[in-house]
């Protein structure tokens, strides 16, 4: 493709990073171009951040319900799986997962909530009640 013809359509993430591309200057040399994007990759982008948007959205409910604990809430919303979480607490697996209900939850000490609430950049307040600032995220 030619340096000229590399496409520069906005996407999410335009204001964060640039695609590098190559592309063939004038003289006929491969030369790296930055890309805003190009539609086809915003368009998935978009549908993707749908997504995560409605399961973030699915997850506040069920704990709004007593369904699954704030820290499952918060896992989705920071983008972490069970693994990461645990990874970054220094919490077993296992326990990572039994800490997502809320009966087991509630029985945590404020001693792990704080880490909880360190890794998810809150407070220990914040995580139980899930009232938090929302320019923060």
């Amino acid at each position: 493709m030619k340096k000229k013809n590399i496409p520069q359509d906005p996407s999410a993430l335009d204001t964060y990073t640039k695609d590098i591309c190559y592309a063939i200057d004038e003289n006929g040399n491969y030369t790296t171009v930055a890309s805003r994007g190009w539609e086809v990759k915003s368009t998935a982008l978009d549908v993707t951040w749908n997504d995560i948007n409605a399961r973030i959205s699915e997850i506040k409910n069920k704990v709004k319900q007593g369904k699954a604990s704030p820290i499952h809430f918060f896992m989705e919303l920071k983008l972490m799986d069970i693994k990461t979480l645990a990874a970054y607490t220094g919490f077993w697996q296992w326990q990572v997962k039994k800490h997502l209900k809320p009966a087991n939850f509630n029985k945590l000490s404020d001693k792990k909530l704080q880490k909880y609430a360190t890794v998810f950049e809150i407070t220990v307040d914040e995580l139980k009640t899930m009232e938090q600032d929302e320019n923060r995220f």
